[in-house]
């Protein structure tokens, strides 16, 4: 207990409040922006932390990560453009239900789910640590194949339009994934002579482009007017969220489990758990064809998932000193450089640290609240600029987060290439979402791949031999095949329920 209390006087300090404000407020700024991820945001911060203490440092990351996990759906849901990756999951949905004067609806849902979501990881942080990072260490090449698989699968079948339209976006992304030297033969491969993509295709003026840029050329191209922002009163975004999760219960908890789990896994993160709980919860959805029209149900299950990550991803990287995900391998980074080693021994040697981590997780899953609420409320001065402002200070923004990447015009060409690309795809009705989460996850794919199959010396049964990567394998597989036995079921029922001729007398 007095550990406990040491670590509640080590957080409620003046400076620590302060510092918690601060980086609150800066990671909803960046996440807002497209193309400025939360990593990025984590990255610009860890300068500053180099002068602060270690628990003012955690928490300025830990604020500024949550933050700006939930922004990413402002812009998403404004202007269709995706703050961060995670956010592209649920982009369609937000932005038809901001076409349809729902966008504080569709907003508040990210918002108050988001924090739910959090909360949630941050008690399952608290409670069961040990055990969710042992079952993560557990997990090899061959169980990271079959869950980058699951999430490709999943990216397939939530998209909305044709499976096959779905396929030819996400193959467009695994191509462009290929790309580059960054291949377990470190051969360049479709470089074409060009010293800038061997480093292969980057990920976020790709992202930029395909969302962002697309978007602007289609409103050039089009003239489409933006609808006005639904106006209410002061509680009506929370009003709103609670009738929300008296419809959703099950929804919630599931996001929030879901992407939990997935954020425990190291290298899975909050880009995965998003879709995966989109996937999940148009599967087992009672109205699935509403999905992808202006739905808010997937918003709730993926909003949730989505911070429920980001707790999740801190169970790694305290007891074993894994990283779960980019922010926490900076995170490590940072704890070397204060001198504390992450890991097992640091329930040891520093518990006050660690219980003022989980307290300063708690913190900033609820100042979020007020916080975005300000965000959203502020938000809705963004479509009421004309057209013709609005879109050179998108374009602005785009340049500048393409170019800030490497500091290389390549960068900014890139993101030329994948918003002409973008708007084509959109021209046919090809959804964009599936060839993100391919360039995403193809590196993973084909390094777990290789890496498998050279430890099984070539032989697939290996694929199934683990008792995790056998049922990951077979639920994959049977999400790949359910659509054709239902269409075969349904021919049969239709067939047995004709009526049969009239026999002769």
């Amino acid at each position: 207990m007095s550990v406990i209390v040491e670590a509640f006087g080590l957080v409620f300090q003046p400076y620590v409040l302060l510092v918690i404000l601060g980086s609150a407020c800066f990671g909803m700024f960046v996440g807002a922006i497209p193309g400025l991820t939360a990593t990025m945001a984590t990255a610009l911060l860890v300068p500053i932390t180099f002068f602060m203490d270690p628990v003012p440092a955690i928490a300025a990351i830990v604020t500024a990560t949550a933050m700006a996990i939930f922004a990413g759906d402002i812009p998403g849901a404004m202007l269709r453009m995706p703050g961060t990756p995670a956010s592209a999951a649920y982009v369609e949905d937000a932005y038809r239900m901001t076409r349809s004067g729902r966008s504080e609806e569709a907003l508040g849902a990210a918002l108050v789910f988001s924090s739910i979501g959090g909360i949630f990881g941050t008690i399952v942080l608290v409670t069961a640590s040990p055990a969710l990072a042992e079952v993560a260490l557990k997990f090899s090449s061959f169980e990271y194949f079959w869950l980058v698989v699951l999430g490709l699968s999943c990216a397939i079948f939530v998209s909305p339009g044709s499976v096959t339209r779905g396929i030819i976006s996400l193959l467009i992304g695994l191509f462009a994934a290929t790309v580059g030297i960054d291949n377990p033969a470190g051969e360049p491969r479709y470089t074409f002579g060009n010293v800038e993509l061997l480093a292969g295709v980057q990920f976020i003026p790709a992202m930029i482009g395909l969302f962002a840029v697309s978007e602007v050329l289609r409103s050039v191209v089009a003239r489409v007017d933006r609808p006005a922002i639904a106006r209410s009163g002061g509680d009506g975004i929370f009003v709103s969220q609670w009738k929300n999760f008296k419809r959703y219960p099950v929804q919630v908890f599931r996001g929030s489990a879901l992407g939990t789990a997935i954020g425990a896994l190291p290298g899975a993160g909050a880009d995965i758990a998003a879709w995966i709980s989109y996937a999940v919860s148009k599967r087992f959805s009672k109205t699935p064809q509403k999905f992808g029209t202006g739905h808010v149900e997937g918003l709730v299950e993926a909003g949730a998932s989505n911070n429920g990550a980001v707790s999740g991803a801190w169970i790694p990287a305290l007891v074993f000193g894994i990283p779960g995900d980019s922010i926490t391998a900076i995170v490590i980074g940072v704890l070397y450089i204060k001198g504390i080693n992450p890991g097992p021994t640091v329930f040891i040697n520093d518990p006050q640290l660690i219980y003022a981590v989980f307290i300063v997780f708690f913190l900033a899953n609820i100042i979020m609240l007020p916080l975005g609420w300000v965000a959203i409320k502020s938000a809705g001065t963004i479509l009421s600029i004309p057209e013709r402002v609005l879109m050179p200070i998108i374009l602005m923004f785009c340049i500048v987060g393409s170019f800030a990447i490497n500091n290389s015009i390549f960068g900014v060409i890139l993101m030329l290439i994948f918003g002409i690309l973008g708007f084509l795809m959109d021209e046919n009705d090809i959804p964009i979402a599936p060839a993100i989460l391919g360039l995403v996850l193809g590196p993973m794919l084909e390094q777990n791949f290789i890496t498998s199959m050279i430890k099984a010396d070539g032989s697939f049964l290996a694929f199934f031999e683990r008792p995790i990567a056998a049922g990951l394998g077979l639920f994959t597989i049977a999400i790949w095949f359910l659509p054709l036995i239902m269409m075969m079921l349904m021919r049969r029922k239709k067939g047995s329920a004709r009526p049969e001729p009239a026999g002769r007398d």
